[in-house]
């Protein structure tokens, strides 16, 4: 392992350990946009997601006799009677004037922009350029997102990718996904529902982050709770095929549901040493996965199943029903938190979210004070409407009233009169429904 590869590595263990205390220390609020990672299930399921694709070149090293990589890949889930969920780029080609970076850095493709499946052969993957790829993906049953159409950054992230060029705006954010959405519904006829931001950069310049642009096209946030490894270069092809399989097999060994409900991220394409083990190493996930009796199935037939990444899929029942009408009932981390007391500014967020969520992008954009905070948008409807002002003490009797009558169309006779939960709410709403 090179010098370059230890510091990657090292970069990013440092990075998620970063991330995980300010998670800790984040308060986390009710959002129209999920970030899916992982949900909750007692069956043995999961989903496979691959990035970056399709791909037309063949695997390096090659071993299927010149076969584009998305091909393998595909033909390889469905010898196991296996689902994915590519995560697809649309057209890198005008991603230039660049320079190659060096093989095993980050910049491998590109050091000021993307270029997939590698520098000077872009005409060679994205949507744009294989549809014959996007055709047998369809026809195979797997699942499409949006990795975007240029694959270029929506912010600055400095420490890896500091002399990469970004989108300047949300507008922009949402015009480069408006093209993947269009094509893939015009060629294909085909609705996404879920994307993932390149490189995982969730801030946008003007204030914006990720969720505002996933709001505006009516997405969920395609995450991941376990990397499948390969996409960081090894001493050998040997090691970076056995870093896809060994850590999971490890894991299933100590437990083997701990793979129950979760979403593994992979790569559709070549690592920074511009290698493939994703070709090789799938199939012994796969043997691995069977072995253990898991399901491998699509993202959006994992969501079918359990929704949410802490409540199981009976008690999340009312829940369910209660957003499938309209309500914003889940966080953020895509969790539904039962036992928590309502509070007032909870109640409008559950009411008003949907709404409230291109009403907040409008006051950023105006500048307003207080914009920023999650429930600016579904306050101000709240107040409008109702005359109803939010904030973190328990909602009465006299709050759930006055939004019920609002929201729902028959006017509740009997309500409780303490602080009662999310939990309990849900089961109240959902018989109003």
């Amino acid at each position: 392992m090179s010098f370059v590869t230890k510091c990657i590595g090292l970069a990013k263990k440092a990075k998620h350990r970063f991330e995980d205390q300010i998670k800790a220390r984040t308060p986390v609020y009710l959002s129209t946009v999920r970030r899916i990672e992982r949900v909750a299930t007692g069956e043995r399921m999961v989903a496979m997601t691959f990035d970056d694709g399709p791909c037309r070149l063949p695997a390096n090293p090659d071993r299927f006799g010149g076969k584009p990589l998305t091909l393998v890949l595909a033909e390889t889930l469905e010898k196991y009677h296996a689902k994915g969920t590519f995560d697809v780029i649309g057209d890198t080609a005008g991603n230039y004037p660049d320079t190659a970076g060096k093989e095993s850095s980050a910049a491998w493709g590109g050091i000021a922009f993307d270029h997939y499946p590698d520098f000077q052969k872009d005409s060679e993957g994205g949507v744009a350029h294989c549809p014959e790829l996007i055709d047998r993906l369809l026809a195979g049953g797997h699942q499409l997102t949006s990795h975007t159409w240029q694959h270029i950054l929506w912010g600055r992230k400095n420490i890896v990718y500091g002399k990469r060029h970004h989108l300047n705006s949300l507008e922009e954010v949402v015009e480069d996904l408006q093209i993947m959405d269009r094509t893939l519904k015009e060629k294909w006829n085909y609705s996404v529902t879920m994307s993932r931001p390149p490189h995982y950069v969730d801030q946008i310049p003007g204030g914006f982050t990720s969720y505002d642009a996933y709001t505006l096209m009516n997405y969920q946030y395609l995450a991941a709770g376990f990397d499948g490894a390969g996409w960081l270069p090894l001493a050998s092809y040997e090691a970076e095929v056995e870093a896809t399989w060994k850590p999971m097999a490890q894991l299933l060994e100590k437990d083997p549901d701990a793979l129950c409900g979760q979403i593994i991220f992979q790569k559709d394409g070549f690592n920074m040493a511009r290698r493939s083990p994703v070709a090789d190493g799938l199939e012994k996930q796969l043997e691995l996965l069977t072995r253990y009796g898991y399901k491998v199935v699509t993202v959006e037939e994992l969501l079918a199943h359990s929704a949410f990444a802490d409540t199981l899929p009976t008690p999340a029942q009312n829940a369910r029903a209660c957003m499938e009408a309209g309500w914003c009932v889940a966080f953020q981390d895509n969790t539904l938190r039962l036992e928590t007391v309502l509070t007032k500014e909870a109640l409008i967020q559950m009411a008003y979210g949907k709404e409230g969520a291109a009403r907040r992008i409008e006051l950023i954009r105006q500048g307003q004070k207080n914009a920023s905070h999650p429930y600016s948008g579904a306050l101000a409807i709240a107040a409008e409407r109702i005359g109803l002002a939010g904030d973190r003490s328990p909602a009465t009797q006299a709050d759930l009233r006055r939004v019920l009558t609002d929201r729902c169309p028959h006017a509740p006779e009997v309500l409780p009169e303490g602080p009662i939960t999310h939990g309990e709410f849900f089961t109240l709403l959902q018989e109003l429904l």
